[in-house]
């Protein structure tokens, strides 16, 4: 806690009140802030620890059955039958605001809504295990998506949060106080020197009234 370089004038101290309450509200709406910023952050936290869980295990499935249907099937059989994919997607990026955080919204586009269209080949001279990593992955891909959306939200969101509590501390234990020294200091000041000014005005007077009574 320092006191500023001011002048102890009526005119700075009315000024620093202004000032004081101007941090205090700022103070106020930074911690408000940063709790709903926090809240939020812990709610994708949870959701990414989740999704981590599920695409992990549907990564895991996926490879399983890829590696009984590689050992089943010849390679050239097996790299032909996912030559050419039927089905695409296209990956709209927006953004939505939270708390003044500018977080990514991912959105597939389908080029068909055909489920059928994640197969690209026959199943002719393919291995049912194949079908089930080409649907494994097909179930974990809107995941995966979600999964990159909250990631970048979450390391977004813990860098404003860390922003809004270096600023709620600088308020807090900075500024606040030093404004709050400051105006004690100046009140202290301006109260000396009233007392000082009604001490030489009372010796005016009676020095006043010791010449008038000397006169009469």
């Amino acid at each position: 806690m320092a006191r500023l370089n001011v002048n102890p004038t009526r005119m700075e101290l009315s000024s620093l009140k202004k000032k004081l309450a101007s941090a205090q509200r700022g103070h106020k709406l930074l911690k408000d802030k940063r709790d709903e910023l926090m809240r939020q952050f812990m709610n994708l936290i949870r959701e990414n620890k989740q999704l981590r869980t599920e695409v992990e295990q549907g990564i895991a499935e996926a490879n399983k059955y890829m590696a009984v249907a590689g050992s089943v099937m010849q390679r050239e059989v097996l790299e032909t039958a996912l030559m050419l994919p039927k089905q695409e997607v296209e990956l709209e990026v927006s953004e939505k605001n939270v708390m003044s955080v500018y977080i990514p919204v991912f959105s597939p586009k389908y080029r068909t809504g055909d489920t059928d269209d994640i197969y690209s080949y026959g199943t002719a001279f393919t291995s049912v295990d194949l079908d089930g990593a080409i649907n494994a992955l097909s179930e974990i891909f809107p995941k995966m998506i979600r999964l990159a959306e909250i990631e970048k939200s979450c390391q977004l969101m813990a860098d404003e949060i860390e922003k809004t509590r270096r600023r709620v501390n600088a308020l807090e234990h900075i500024m606040i106080p030093d404004y709050q020294e400051t105006i004690r200091y100046i009140t202290m000041k301006l109260s000396e020197n009233e007392r000082s000014t009604t001490t030489s005005l009372m010796k005016v007077k009676d020095m006043v009234l010791k010449q008038s009574h000397n006169f009469t």
